[in-house]
């Protein structure tokens, strides 16, 4: 198998950890899982094109990006690195909808 293959067959975060060799703390882990996998998706859609083609060169990059997602929430949290778009909306938005806009 490839690397995209061997990839697609893991399930968690803690998955993608211990294929990359990572040391990491469950707890943080446990509480930021989808944060630091989607961190890591964003660092590897900036890396773009500069990720090598060949699996070795490929597998040290992807293995360096996640540990720089986890990285970023070892001292940090969801809230404060704002990954996914909720945390970036800022105050609650105020809507007005009028009586003839509502249908039954």
């Amino acid at each position: 198998m490839n690397l995209e293959e061997e990839l697609e067959e893991l399930e968690s975060a803690e998955d993608f950890m211990q294929f990359f060799g990572l040391e990491y703390d469950t707890t943080v882990v446990h509480v930021n899982r989808l944060h630091i996998l989607q961190r890591f998706h964003d660092y590897l859609d900036k890396g773009g094109d500069s990720i090598p083609e060949d699996e070795t060169s490929k597998r040290a990059v992807y293995q360096q990006l996640l540990a720089r997602a986890y990285h970023d929430f070892e001292k940090s949290d969801a809230q404060t690195e704002k990954v996914f778009k909720v945390f970036k909306m800022g105050e609650p938005q105020t809507v007005f909808i009028s009586l003839g806009d509502i249908k039954t």
